[in-house]
């Protein structure tokens, strides 16, 4: 494994799930973090899909204990605006030349996306061995990544893209998965930070 791949796999070990989140309003960045790492999920990926995910980067860092990375980064643009909002891992619904090498140069913990095995073994010439699976259900569900993880034992994922609290047991039951990425927890409009808070507790508890 190499020091990038383990970067990273720190970042998908510290719970069984990570929160995939759209951040709409700034004013709700705070409470959403908070609640999410009080229910004990403390890795939160914030989408670059809103005006004001920046932003958000920098507030959900005030909480202790959160470790806030930028998910749907497209660009090496992306990523330098990323890493400057002070981002500590990056995730990409996918994977071009351009911006497996501008990862690789900055160092970030880096989980880029994968949907095939020609993906993973594209992302593992490119020296990236800790993967997100995405779309994860529309690709194939856990039948299709079991069965693309058996020739490429080096990679491990983690699942993204209509995984629920329902089904997220069958995606961590495989062996080449180390975590999964979802949104339920996190409802759109004001947060219930209660309600928040009860479901990354739920999130928290599942084995893997």
């Amino acid at each position: 494994m190499t020091t990038s791949s383990a970067a990273v796999e720190k970042v998908m070990l510290m719970a069984p799930v990570i929160p995939v989140l759209v951040i709409e309003d700034i004013e709700h960045a705070l409470p959403i973090a908070e609640a999410l790492v009080a229910g004990g999920l403390p890795a939160l990926e914030v989408t670059l899909r809103t005006d004001c995910a920046i932003e958000a980067i920098k507030v959900m860092k005030q909480v202790p204990g959160a470790v806030v990375g930028a998910g749907t980064v497209l660009t090496p643009a992306d990523l330098a605006r990323s890493i400057d909002a002070g981002a500590e891992f990056i995730v990409s619904p996918g994977l071009t030349p351009k911006l497996a090498e501008a990862a690789a140069r900055s160092g970030i913990p880096f989980l880029p996306g994968t949907a095939n095995a020609s993906d993973v073994m594209f992302a593992l010439e490119m020296g990236f061995d800790r993967l997100k699976f995405f779309p994860a259900m529309a690709a194939g569900g856990p039948s299709a990544l079991k069965a693309i993880s058996a020739p490429l034992a080096a990679a491990k994922f983690c699942p993204t893209g209509g995984v629920t609290i329902d089904n997220a047991p069958d995606w961590l039951a495989l062996d080449a998965v180390l975590c999964v990425g979802g949104s339920w927890m996190v409802p759109k409009g004001k947060p219930d930070v209660a309600a928040i808070e009860e479901a990354a507790r739920t999130a928290a508890r599942l084995a893997r």
